[in-house]
């Protein structure tokens, strides 16, 4: 076994304890696949990464990351966590960017307002769904179908599949049945009214199935995914925030801003625990 230097970062909340949290072995050349997996499922969250030294020279670090399920090419909060442990441990980007290296390829991260942000990847796969998966997933959810304003692929390398849904409340009134929703993962997402306040403009709320953590907290791939629809429908300003995990006790904030033909996501971090772990 060996050491390794471990954070566990807090992602899209200020507060450590109201956003998402997700565990980053650092250093962790060395480990093999089966001891990551195994790792991950030990912490139980939604994500555990591994920091290593990159493969392509135009990268700073290597990220690979795993759920309690399988291994992602890629996932948004992960990406800005990873980023973060790595920087509090002293790693100097290459550029005035950081560039991370994982599943889908390099992937952009800047520092902005409200923290880190990453550059949105392109779709793999979007537009409507099938009407059968639409039933389907309308019917794992427990929403009516006039309440289903319309259902999309926004699969940006994590499979994530989305329902507009008419309002906030509708979004947090969820309960789903994962029986039902099994191999599939869902986001929904519905605009805040004018009695929610002014601190986001939507809700969203992640679900996978299966997962040691079926609810995910703050989630940027499928957040992402959605920003590209609503954008390129023109339902929104080029900035926005979206706020997640409510119905969890959290308070996730994503900030989404276009900068030309650039999506970024993002948000801010803190490191909640830090030291080594023997793996």
């Amino acid at each position: 076994m060996s050491i390794h230097p471990f954070q566990q970062v807090n992602v899209f909340s200020a507060d450590p304890l109201l956003g998402n949290p997700l565990a980053v072995v650092l250093d962790a050349a060395g480990i093999d696949e089966a001891r990551m997996a195994a790792f991950a499922r030990w912490t139980n969250l939604s994500e555990t990464t591994f920091v290593l030294p990159p493969t392509d020279p135009r990268a700073d670090y290597r990220v690979r990351i795993f759920t309690t399920l399988e291994e992602l090419p890629f996932a948004g909060h992960p990406t800005l966590g990873s980023c973060h442990a790595w920087l509090a441990q002293g790693g100097v980007p290459k550029g005035q960017e950081i560039v991370q290296e994982c599943g889908i390829g390099l992937v952009r991260i800047r520092h902005g307002e409200a923290g880190l942000a990453f550059l949105a990847p392109p779709l793999l796969r979007g537009g409507a769904l099938d009407p059968a998966v639409r039933e389907r997933v309308r019917a794992g959810l427990g929403v009516r179908a006039e309440d289903v304003v319309d259902a999309r692929w926004v699969d940006n390398g994590t499979g994530w599949l989305a329902l507009r849904l008419r309002d906030r409340a509708t979004v947090l009134a969820l309960q789903p049945d994962y029986t039902q929703l099994d191999g599939l993962k869902v986001g929904v997402f519905g605009p805040w009214q004018p009695g929610d306040g002014d601190a986001a403009q939507f809700e969203s709320r992640a679900f996978i199935a299966g997962d040691g953590a079926p609810e995910d907290p703050a989630t940027g791939s499928l957040n992402a995914g959605i920003a590209r629809w609503l954008l390129e429908e023109g339902q929104v300003p080029d900035r926005y925030v979206i706020s997640q995990g409510t119905v969890l006790g959290r308070a996730g904030r994503l900030q989404v801003e276009r900068v030309g033909d650039a999506l970024w996501i993002g948000g801010a971090c803190v490191t909640c625990i830090a030291g080594t772990v023997t793996l």
